[in-house]
C-alpha cells in the first residue's frame, strides 16, 4: 500500500531544497502532498511543487472547493506522517502554542500520525530560549526532530541552523513509514 505523506513548507530561504525533497520522496514511491505557508511561496513558487510531486498543492485554509469536506481535514485523515520541513522558528512557536492560523498548523492540530520536524534557520533564532522552550514542549508531545545541522548559514553566519541535508530527511522518512 502506497505511503501518505504531508510535506509542510515554510518560509526559510531553505525551503528551495524541499523541491528536492519532495523529488526523492516521489521517486521512493510515497504519495507526497505539499502544504506551503504563503512566506514559503515568497521563495518557492507552488507549481515548482505541484510538478514535482504530481498533486496539487495547498497554500490556504479555503483552497478545497470541489467537496464539502474542508480539505485540511481530508489531508489530515489521509496521512501517514507530517513531515515539516524546513520549519522556520515561527512555525515551531505556532506548533508549540497550538495556533492554527493557516493549513499547515490546522492540519498539523488534526493530525493522529507522527510528527517529524526539520528546522532551519540562523542560528541565534535557533539557540533562543523561546525556540529551545518550544522545541521540548514539541518533542514532550512526540514529535521528531531532525538537525538542525551546522554549516554556513544564508544569513552568512557560521553556525547551527542549517537544514538537515534532504537524502539524509528521506532516509529518515522511509525509516518511519516502514515501522507504521
Amino acid at each position: 500500500m502506497k505511503k501518505n505523506i504531508i510535506l509542510g513548507v515554510t518560509g526559510s530561504i531553505a525551503c528551495y531544497k524541499a523541491a528536492d525533497l519532495t523529488s526523492l520522496l516521489t521517486q521512493s514511491g510515497i504519495n507526497v502532498q505539499v502544504v506551503m505557508t504563503r512566506h514559503a511561496a515568497e521563495f518557492v513558487a507552488p507549481l515548482t511543487f505541484q510538478t514535482l510531486s504530481r498533486n496539487p498543492v495547498t497554500t490556504g485554509i479555503f483552497d478545497e472547493k470541489e467537496s464539502w469536506h474542508p480539505g485540511h481535514i481530508a489531508l489530515a485523515d489521509s496521512a501517514d506522517l507530517l513531515l515539516i520541513a524546513p520549519a522556520t522558528a515561527n512555525t515551531l512557536a505556532k506548533l508549540a502554542c497550538g495556533i492554527a492560523d493557516d493549513a499547515l498548523t490546522s492540519i498539523a492540530l488534526a493530525v493522529t500520525c507522527p510528527l517529524l520536524i526539520a528546522p532551519a534557520m540562523n542560528g541565534k533564532m535557533w539557540l533562543h530560549a523561546a525556540t529551545q522552550e518550544n522545541v521540548a514542549r514539541l518533542k514532550n508531545r512526540g514529535a521528531s526532530f531532525l538537525g538542525p545541522e551546522e554549516g554556513l548559514l544564508a544569513c552568512g553566519y557560521e553556525g547551527v541552523g542549517r537544514l538537515w541535508n534532504t537524502p539524509d530527511i528521506a532516509a529518515e522518512v522511509l525509516k518511519i513509514l516502514r515501522r507504521a
